[in-house]
């Protein structure tokens, strides 16, 4: 119970400091705000973290996510996946979209790095699968295919956020797909990808099911 207790006291603590740089960036974010935000004592605070410095860092640690992701006939379904998820739950998660903000935000980059390359890694495993499972086309090159689209994704995510219009990520994520897999995938595979924007939803609530407890 007292585990359980840390553990959520140690969530709404990022996750409400997550908020804090969403809202006025890392510098502006500061531990008196996360105070009156919370509750909490300082002690409390420190108790689960020495410094905002290693907050930072934990919202960080947060982003590279496979939540929601499952096996699937194709390994490209897969990497599409990652993506589609990514793009549902960040607007909903304020840790997932402070990692975003941490990374374009110059002296929280040049203190802590992005976890951009940790994603690029990602994306190359899958799509070298896919590649041996002849998935791509002859000229994909999988590093550089992921470096792209790693770039592309947070370019859409970062331009739908300041628009007048009210555009969905999610909807955008699946329209950068469906544009660019044409370039790189096998006419075959391609035809048989599911690229809808509403795919991770499913896939959540599916995950969401098979993890439920039986009932007695």
């Amino acid at each position: 119970m007292r585990q359980d207790r840390a553990i959520r006291t140690r969530k709404l603590i990022l996750e409400n400091m997550a908020s804090l740089f969403n809202e006025v960036g890392y510098d502006a974010a500061t531990i008196a705000a996360l105070v009156e935000r919370t509750g909490l004592t300082r002690g409390a605070l420190y108790f689960h973290f020495a410094s905002k410095e290693d907050m930072a860092r934990a919202v960080l640690d947060e982003a590279v996510t496979r939540e929601g992701l499952s096996p699937q006939a194709f390994k490209l379904q897969e990497w599409v996946d990652l993506g589609l998820l990514l793009a549902h739950r960040l607007p909903r998660e304020p840790i997932l979209r402070a990692a975003v903000r941490l990374a374009v935000d110059p002296k929280a980059r040049r203190l802590f790095g992005t976890r951009w390359p940790d994603w690029v890694t990602v994306g190359h495993e899958l799509l070298g699968e896919a590649k041996e499972n002849g998935e791509l086309l002859a000229h994909a090159d999988p590093a550089a295919v992921s470096r792209a689209v790693v770039g592309a994704w947070t370019g859409v995510q970062l331009v739908t956020e300041v628009l007048e219009e009210k555009l969905d990520l999610s909807q955008e994520i699946a329209g950068l797909y469906q544009l660019l897999l044409p370039s790189i995938v096998t006419p075959v595979v391609l035809a048989k990808l599911d690229l809808s924007p509403y795919r991770a939803e499913r896939l959540l609530r599916e995950n969401d099911g098979q993890q439920a407890p039986e009932q007695e």
